[in-house]
């Protein structure tokens, strides 16, 4: 057997070598390519073409050189990243060169507050007298959000449109685990921290219900005013058309006014051509990344003042973190070079995460309080800061999150699984311990936990709970037993988060980085910088190889799997105490 393994790890040596070799050289053939290409010339009268067909996350650390070569077949589109798309509309807002922006939209991968802060961003182009036209085969309600700020909405007459509302749908692993012989081992505190439902029951707890329901049907009114006020439909009607989804066909999103026409494709390309006065060959299209290396108009001018925005996202664990979890320990030392920065006069964490280790969260929380201590640190919340995600909150200064922003979830449990029926009975494996202690062999998944095991875990979250109560009280200037009552593990929006004081202001990035730099008394003399700084490519790949294999080659077909997959990584990635979201939240799509 170990001759076996030894053929195997040397030929998949091999391969991984081969890769390197290939995917090194056509990254040198890149870099020296685009070393000699100048900056893309945006002609007069061109309109920016934003297809947003890709996963948008906070922030792209590193540069893709494989993102414009179709190297593999069926490869997953890279994300792109909320920051740099903001950065980007905002630069056609000051070109010259740029007459208005085409939306091409179907399904846009994102969050609530992400889709929000894009929504914005276009709002504020519109505003610089501009146009903005966006057409689609399918409507999801996501893209639909974002097309709805349009001067003009097209659908195609053959199309489809998503108009009914949200759903959430939660997975239960109860009586598959008992199928399979392994039982789960669950500490908590909290009627509403329901993280664990899954493995604990077979339906859905009333708490949970109830704050799903509460939460969802604040997001969706949410929705329905800002599309019913930038269509100029009033809330009753809009509320009767999404309840009784009335879009059954493309011509009925007419009728109710929800998009402008239905068209194709050439027949856009036509109107397009009559906005900016084009001929039958002269329209201008340019795409994202086209105009990425375009003329910057947005770029800030130098300043000795800096505002640093440190951005925090993923499911929290220990250590530095990868493959899109957030690494307590990376983003700890970030903060604290930030504080010790003298020419970095203010903070802002951007966070977007529903939690994870307590332990790493509780590391993070004590860098945003030292730094807070010397310089203002404003937390600005995506669209998620949720149990450890707003553990790393609390200590701020200020907490800005917008109405539809999924935070709280005060709460924190441990999940352990004892497979003593799956590998005794089943398998057929016998395990004999020798300890020197009455809990020496505590959480050990080959035979069942006593009552005094359960007790001391039992015990340990708890003490957790009452860490992470009176931690967040004292950064919210609550008293305790007014905290408590917003925690046991509730989520709240953003909206009700301000409310009842667990967020101070509704609002996005750019109002985070405008209060911080009012409070360190910059005025508009500052520059934005983000961290963690971008990586290199090449040597991200030497490093971590097959995380970047990984990433590139995935194909249609793994993605049927790919939300077990993700939920299997982040069990793996649960150790000790956890302080997470009590459900998985999907993107709006």
């Amino acid at each position: 057997m170990r001759f076996l393994g030894n053929v195997l790890a040397t030929v998949i040596g091999l391969i991984v070598f081969v890769l390197l070799l290939i995917f090194g050289s056509i990254i040198l053939v890149t870099a020296v390519s685009s070393q000699s290409q100048e900056v893309v010339k945006v002609e007069q009268s061109s309109i920016l073409k934003l297809t947003l067909d890709q996963p948008i996350q906070e922030r792209i650390e590193e540069e893709n050189p494989f993102d414009d070569l179709d190297i593999f077949p069926g490869m997953s589109p890279m994300p792109l990243g909320l920051i740099d798309l903001k950065g980007e509309i905002e630069n056609a807002s000051l070109d010259p060169d740029i007459e208005g922006i085409y939306l091409e939209l179907s399904v846009v991968s994102a969050g609530f507050a992400t889709l929000e802060e894009l929504r914005n961003s276009l709002i504020k182009f519109k505003e610089s007298g501009k146009f903005i036209v966006a057409y689609g085969e399918y409507y999801s309600e996501g893209a639909y959000y974002l097309a709805s700020v349009a001067d003009e909405i097209y659908l195609n007459p053959a199309g489809l449109m998503e108009f009914d509302g949200l759903s959430s749908e939660v997975v239960y692993y109860k009586e598959f685990l008992n199928n399979i012989g392994i039982e789960p081992e669950i500490f908590r505190v909290g009627e509403y921290k329901s993280a664990v439902e899954p493995f604990l029951r077979n339906d859905m707890s009333p708490e949970n219900r109830y704050q799903i329901q509460e939460y969802m049907s604040d997001l969706h009114q949410h929705y329905l005013e800002k599309v019913a006020e930038a269509r100029e439909i009033d809330l009753p009607t809009i509320n009767e058309i999404s309840d009784n989804a009335l879009i059954r066909k493309p011509g009925d999103a007419v009728k109710y006014n929800l998009v402008t026409d239905t068209v194709y494709y050439d027949q856009v390309l036509n109107i397009l051509k009559g906005k900016v006065g084009a001929g039958d060959d002269g329209l201008n299209l340019v795409s994202y990344k086209k105009y990425s290396k375009s003329t910057r108009y947005n770029r800030q001018d130098f300043s000795s003042n800096k505002v640093a925005v440190i951005v925090a996202e993923g499911q929290i664990i220990s250590g530095e973190g990868s493959g899109g979890f957030l690494g307590g320990n990376k983003i700890a030392a970030e903060i604290r070079k930030a504080r010790n920065n003298e020419s970095i006069k203010a903070i802002v964490l951007r966070i977007n995460s529903p939690g994870g280790s307590a332990l790493a969260s509780d590391i993070m929380w004590r860098e945003v309080k030292l730094a807070a201590e010397v310089k203002p640190v404003i937390a600005s919340m995506s669209d998620v800061a949720a149990s450890g995600g707003y553990y790393m909150a609390m200590a701020a200064d200020t907490i800005v999150a917008y109405p539809n922003t999924i935070t709280g979830s005060i709460g924190i449990f441990a999940l352990l699984f004892n497979a003593e029926d799956l590998l005794t009975n089943k398998i057929g494996l016998n395990f004999e311990t020798v300890s020197t202690g009455k809990f020496s062999n505590l959480a050990s998944p080959t035979e069942r936990f006593s009552e005094a095991e359960r007790q001391y875990l039992q015990q340990s979250v708890e003490r957790g709970y009452e860490t992470f109560v009176s931690k967040a009280a004292e950064g919210r200037h609550l008293s305790i037993d007014s905290l408590k009552s917003l925690a046991s593990g509730r989520v709240w929006t953003g909206s009700d988060a301000v409310e009842r004081g667990l967020v101070d202001f509704e609002g996005g990035i750019d109002d985070a980085i405008r209060i911080a730099a009012e409070s360190a008394g910059l005025g508009d003399d500052y520059m934005v910088r983000y961290y963690p700084e971008k990586k290199d490519f090449l040597t991200e790949l030497l490093n971590n190889p097959m995380d970047q294999v990984n990433s590139m080659i995935y194909t249609d077909e793994q993605k049927i799997l790919s939300p077990l997959v993700k939920q299997m990584k982040k069990l793996n990635a649960m150790e000790g105490t956890q302080a997470l979201l009590p459900f998985q939240l999907n993107r709006f799509e």
